[in-house]
């Protein structure tokens, strides 16, 4: 499988290299980051989610890839797409998703990186629809996805206390193909 590399303005969204999980987890994995996501991450979560990530791309063509900045090659965090894998989730459907390091949130980052992802998923990967995950109380996460244009979908939230022990219920948004106006138009 070649190598995935998709650049925007600002921003190189790619598959994983293995001298860019240190800077991940450097630069993701504190308290900050982690607080809507289940808390700092042990060794075996941190083997778990690059398992994962890497098998995404294997079995799907996509995944979360790497967000590096353009103009110094810093390593932001990961953005882009997944099929959704959670219990009493809306299992199979195209999941967009995105983590950055706290020192590029309010810089557009995340809006940059998952406005190419949705254009991916649409005109690349051939998604006829969209969802995002989130939690009730990650206000910054799900602000995102309504200024992406998608839609609250409280029919498909569902329980599960991994990522929020206070209220254990994660909540959707999704955006339909048709809803969604290619940025690169």
């Amino acid at each position: 499988m070649a190598e995935f590399v998709h650049e925007t303005e600002r921003l190189i969204l790619r598959d994983w290299r293995e001298e860019d999980w240190a800077p991940f987890w450097a630069g993701t994995n504190t308290p900050a980051v982690m607080r809507w996501l289940g808390g700092v991450a042990d060794d075996d979560k941190r083997a778990a989610v690059k398992d994962r990530l890497l098998g995404y791309r294997k079995h799907h063509g996509h995944t979360f890839w790497v967000v590096e900045r353009k103009d110094d090659g810093a390593l932001l965090g990961f953005c882009g797409l997944k099929r959704t894998n959670q219990k009493g989730g809306p299992l199979g459907a195209m999941e967009v998703g995105w983590r950055l390091r706290e020192d590029a949130w309010g810089k557009g980052y995340a809006k940059e990186a998952a406005t190419a992802s949705l254009d991916l998923a649409f005109d690349r990967f051939g998604a006829e629809e969209v969802v995002a995950l989130t939690v009730t109380g990650n206000r910054a996460s799900w602000g995102l996805m309504e200024r992406l244009d998608m839609q609250r979908r409280a029919d498909l939230d569902f329980d599960n206390s991994e990522f929020d022990p206070e209220t254990g219920r994660i909540i959707v948004y999704s955006i339909a193909k048709s809803d969604w106006p290619s940025r690169n138009a």
